[in-house]
């Protein structure tokens, strides 16, 4: 056995000898490798750092094991480029031996200082949820404010805006129910390759039906595939997605599930699978299924939108307001339609609707009988709770915006001719950041602001037009006015560096699965970061000339032949 596991030993060897001189000009072609990757990752890194310019900057940080179980943090920069655009980029992921706040203070402040970057310029900070995180007394967010007080932190809105439908179904009995069942659904629906190529043959199946009596039709794009993606506590869309799709494979699913009823393994399989079609062919499920899919909808487009790499604060706001007044609408006008749609998906389906004007039996028993009917129960103890709690969640999820930070970012804003104007909520704004705005240039701040708010409504369309900061910013700079209100783009500039989304940093860790797979599972922490930097910054890598890159690799050690 030993001679068999033994390599070098191996018929394939045996067959492809290599000599010592080989090997030898095979390891130095590997170094060879190696080192023009560290070599991109360090000129593409040295234009990262050029196009910040010493200037002011916010870090996003994220931490996560990879795929041969060690802990990596992720560090991303954002900042205002010359250009007045909000840029982010990814700065480096390091290995960590622990995840204590620490420990990641540690590790950031050694990647600052190796790439010449000093804390003290530090205006912004974005992280998830997590306590080691957000912390108030020993979390990462107030060890970086002991060092630099105006480096302030929001909580991630994705984040927050995710963890709301989370508290809705521990405080709702009928929606923590229905998530509960449809992950038991999903686990044995997908439990096994065969029951999801069942799933697929069924839906394939079906469709081919309705092709044939003319209800679809063929095209590019349509009648994609399905899948069921097990829906995550802080994965908003997947919970979208999950929902959505359970409800195009609604026969299908229930096909499985009768299947595994008849032929499961075991009797523990088989009942499971029984209850489950019991439980989703109900009219309650259908209904808590569809009510859903349309609170998860109104949310969905601002879960998407929050992790664009430009959003700002003050945009964000708005369109967390936008989704409240939504679901305020569904609240008032949306019950008739619902009703409706899920009572067309029964009959479609064979499923027995209840009398609204019934008495409600509480759970499976008929004995159970409540004082109300169906219709009270499902639109004031459901529809409207539900509905409710969530609106209460992302009050107090995004209950920041009372703050001064906040207020006074808002009345910075462009929007609809600087409406949201209030000298006052600005020059609060300011005192928050008391190394750039003493005593005496909150003074010129305030005769500045006069002159720039007078100018910028009488300006035309040039500014009259403009929608968020970013827009602002980027005029500003556009026109050389950043010049001539330097403090009013300095207030700017750090309400944009502040992060609203960690997605970013977040999308490191999808890209390093790529990078450091199971085939390459024992790639060196330098090599990783290396690769990161080039394949996560690709845009900037390509636009490094190639000969910096030769100059590079030929500076790094004596070489035989020198170009």
């Amino acid at each position: 056995m030993l001679d068999l596991l033994n390599q070098a030993q191996s018929i394939i060897t045996s067959f492809d000898k290599q000599s010592e001189k080989a090997k030898i000009e095979y390891r130095v072609r590997l170094n060879a490798s190696i080192d023009v990757a560290r070599s991109c990752a360090k000129e593409t890194l040295k234009a990262i750092i050029k196009d910040l310019n010493g200037d002011y900057f916010g870090i996003l940080v994220d931490e996560s094991k990879d795929v041969s179980h060690k802990e990596q943090m992720a560090l991303v920069l954002r900042y205002v480029n010359k250009e007045g655009k909000v840029i982010e980029r990814f700065l480096s992921i390091v290995h960590v031996k622990d995840t204590s706040a620490k420990s990641l203070k540690e590790a950031i402040c050694s990647l600052l200082l190796e790439h010449s970057l000093s804390k003290s310029q530090i205006r912004g900070q974005g992280y998830d949820g997590a306590s080691n995180m957000q912390g108030e007394i020993n979390g990462l967010k107030t060890l970086i404010m002991n060092d630099t007080p105006s480096a302030h932190c929001i909580h991630c809105f994705a984040h927050q805006l995710q963890l709301t439908l989370v508290a809705v179904a521990k405080k709702h009995y009928e929606a923590e129910q229905f998530f509960d069942i449809l992950a038991n659904v999903l686990n044995i629906v997908g439990g096994s390759f065969k029951r999801r190529e069942m799933l697929r043959d069924d839906q394939a199946e079906k469709l081919e039906e309705l092709l044939v009596l003319g209800e679809v039709h063929t095209g590019s794009g349509l009648n994609q595939e399905l899948g069921l993606q097990r829906a995550g506590d802080t994965r908003w869309g997947s919970h979208f997605k999950t929902v959505r799709n359970f409800i195009s494979l609604f026969s299908s699913i229930v096909h499985v599930l009768g299947v595994l009823s008849i032929e499961g393994s075991n009797y523990h399989e088989r009942s499971m699978a029984k209850s489950l079609v019991d439980d989703i062919r109900s009219y309650e499920f259908l209904y808590i299924l569809h009510l859903m899919l349309k609170v998860l909808a109104l949310t969905f487009d601002l879960n998407m939108a929050l992790q664009k790499k430009d959003q700002d604060i003050v945009s964000a706001m708005k369109l967390v307001d936008f989704a409240k007044r939504q679901l305020q609408v569904m609240r008032e006008s949306g019950w008739n339609s619902l009703v409706e749609e899920v009572s067309l998906f029964c009959v479609k389906h064979d499923i027995v609707i209840p009398e609204m004007d019934m008495n409600y039996y509480r759970g499976k028993s008929k004995r159970k009988k409540s004082s109300v009917t169906y219709s009270y129960h499902l639109r004031v103890e459901v529809f409207y709770t539900v509905i409710d709690l969530q609106l209460s969640e992302l009050n107090s999820r995004f209950s920041e915006v009372n703050t001064d930070l906040l207020l006074g970012m808002a009345s910075l804003s462009p929007d609809n001719s600087f409406a949201n104007y209030d000298k006052d909520r600005i020059m609060k704004l300011a005192t928050h950041y008391p190394d750039e705005f003493t005593n005496s240039i909150l003074e010129d701040l305030g005769f500045e602001l006069d002159i720039y708010i007078d100018y910028v409504r009488e300006a035309g369309n040039e500014f009259s037009n403009l929608k968020s900061l970013g827009d602002l910013s980027e005029t500003m700079v556009k026109t050389n006015l950043h010049m001539t209100w330097r403090l009013v783009y300095l207030l700017v500039k750090l309400s944009l560096i502040l992060p609203v989304a960690t997605a970013t940093v977040e999308r490191a860790f999808s890209s390093m699965k790529y990078v450091k797979s199971d085939l390459r599972s024992r790639i060196g922490n330098e090599f990783l970061n290396d690769c990161l930097v080039c394949y996560i910054e690709d845009e900037v890598f390509e636009s490094v000339p190639n000969d910096m890159i030769i100059d590079h690799f030929q500076n790094m050690t004596s070489r035989r032949v020198q170009l």
